[in-house]
């Protein structure tokens, strides 16, 4: 089923829209410690693809292989574990001896989002069943039935997509009443939205220390951002363009986001705002520009990067899925995070000592 599996310098990554899986995100991440495999493949005799794997240091002696996002290749449903599973068998010759286990965090359709029988009556997604049904499921096939669905997800495995190939006035149709309301608001206010640089960071850290504070997130250390906006891959096949907005009235920052273009997606990767202010609807103003600049570079679609999977108060994502689907769009539930352990007594420490050391962050 595979072929001509190979490693290959990082900058040969080909161009994607997932962020996750470009040389861009190869560098960002290693320059905060992981450490970036290019592997090439040809499948089914006639496509050729690649993916992006970050070996990351558990301790002093062992390190897990994360793949995120990846393979973007999805084969049919019944082949997926079976293409995965000789996928991983394959990548061990490419990774350390002492790594423990490869990890997918695959943004592949969710089998149970496209089951009728798994949305209510009012149209909302009710999730995946039991662990072990998703385990049953994903393994059929299989020669080892090796797959273990992680006990969290680490990156969003909820999203919105907009499609882009319509006209403005098709896109604020498309709105929630409400959030077009909004959008108007902010512009009649006179919230200004601008493009801008590292020059200033600051502005983005104060905003991003308040949002975490405000919901009691993981707070991310300065580094982390200025990593992804100095980080210049250009000379690759997969590099992307990282902008920082910031969402401003009479000169006080109110909001700022990350946009990033890779490819024919623009992402909204991450976001803050000010606790001041907030009937000035600044977040909606941000939003709406980065979707226009995501047009206006020739992208087909936008992402709005990380939703609970449905209307539920009590997900920590929920205030995000409030605001996000008031945009339109389409969701969309991924499988989310699956282990393929290689050393299996250390797999299953590690996998015990994720229960005891878990905490809300994204790790993007």
């Amino acid at each position: 089923m595979l072929q001509d599996v190979f490693r290959k310098d990082i900058k040969l990554l080909y161009e994607t829209p997932i962020v996750q899986q470009t040389a861009f995100w190869s560098a960002v991440k290693n320059k905060l410690g992981s450490f970036p495999v290019a592997v090439n493949f040809r499948y089914a005799k006639t496509i050729t693809s690649d993916l992006l794997v970050l070996i990351q240091p558990l301790d002093e002696t062992y390190t897990i292989a994360y793949v995120p996002y990846g393979p973007e290749l999805q084969p049919d449903e019944a082949s997926q574990g079976p293409f995965l599973e000789e996928l991983s068998e394959c990548l061990r010759s490419f990774l350390p001896k002492n790594c423990i286990t490869i990890r997918y965090d695959l943004c592949w359709e969710s089998y149970w989002a496209k089951d009728n029988s798994h949305f209510s009556s009012q149209g909302d997604w009710l999730g995946e069943p039991s662990v072990n049904a998703q385990e049953f499921r994903f393994n059929c096939n299989t020669v080892k039935w090796n797959f273990k669905k992680a006990h969290f997800n680490i990156l969003p495995s909820s999203t919105i997509y907009l499609n882009l190939n319509v006209g403005k006035e098709n896109m604020l149709d498309g709105m929630k009443p409400k959030t077009r309301y909004n959008i108007r608001l902010a512009h009649k206010k006179g919230v200004n939205v601008r493009v801008t640089g590292i020059e200033n960071l600051g502005i983005w850290y104060d905003l991003y220390r308040d949002t975490a504070i405000r919901n009691n997130i993981f707070l991310n250390d300065i580094i982390y951002f200025e990593t992804v906006l100095s980080t210049k891959v250009d000379n690759s096949l997969s590099p992307a363009e990282v902008m920082l907005l910031v969402a401003e009235w009479d000169g006080i920052p109110l909001a700022a986001m990350f946009l990033i273009i890779s490819g024919t997606r623009g992402s909204y990767l991450y976001g803050a705002s000010s606790s001041e202010h907030r009937n000035l609807m600044a977040t909606y103003a941000l939003q709406w520009e980065a979707i226009r600049i995501s047009k206006e570079k020739g992208c087909t679609e936008y992402d709005m990067f990380g939703i609970s999977p449905g209307p539920d108060p009590s997900h920590p994502l929920y205030g995000l899925y409030k605001f996000k689907t008031g945009f339109g769009g389409k969701l969309y539930h991924s499988l989310g995070c699956w282990d393929y352990p290689l050393i299996n007594d250390k797999y299953h420490e590690f996998r015990s000592s994720e229960l005891l050391s878990r905490g809300f962050h994204l790790d993007r």
